[in-house]
């Protein structure tokens, strides 16, 4: 079985950059070897989505905020290991 990709796509003149490499960096606290890959996408025009092998877990545009760390952590968990514990939601990025 092939291991998940998570891709977070971001958009590099808003200087989204940060943002998407502390939520990489949450993720992959909290799922560990249970993640095949997280990748940072660079993207234009105000885009931060986030992906999971393909399907589209949260976008920016339509919700209009960002997504919390907690949430990602919990859409991520209910597709690859639902029941699993996730600890404490993250705070603020860097």
């Amino acid at each position: 079985m092939a291991t998940p990709r998570i891709e977070i796509e971001y958009c590099t003149q808003c200087r989204f950059v940060l943002r998407a490499a502390w939520l990489a960096q949450e993720v992959l606290l909290t799922f560990g070897a249970g993640i095949g890959e997280v990748a940072l996408i660079p993207g234009f025009g105000g885009r931060f989505e986030v992906r999971l092998d393909g399907e589209v877990l949260f976008s920016r545009h339509p919700r209009g905020r960002f997504p919390e760390p907690r949430e990602i952590k919990e859409l991520i968990r209910d597709r690859i290991a639902p029941g699993m514990a996730i600890g404490h939601g993250g705070g603020e990025p860097p």
